[in-house]
């Protein structure tokens, strides 16, 4: 589960520094709060699921289930 988790965030952090976006302008168009954002690109936390799905729908990606 942990290889999983680190897969989905390290693809969700390189989305995000491609996006062209500032981490600040990501945050207001997801909703999901400046420092929240801020920890998680700097490695010292995770997102919760809904801050992830959140970022997807505001980086146009799709958010699906891996097949084990």
């Amino acid at each position: 589960m942990g290889t999983k988790r680190q897969d989905v965030e390290t693809q969700l952090k390189h989305f995000i520094k491609t996006s062209g976006m500032t981490c600040y302008r990501l945050s207001k168009i997801s909703g999901v709060e400046p420092a929240q954002l801020s920890y998680f690109m700097n490695g010292h936390r995770s997102l919760s699921l809904p801050a992830v799905v959140k970022l997807c729908r505001a980086l146009n990606l799709e958010l699906r289930k891996m097949e084990d």
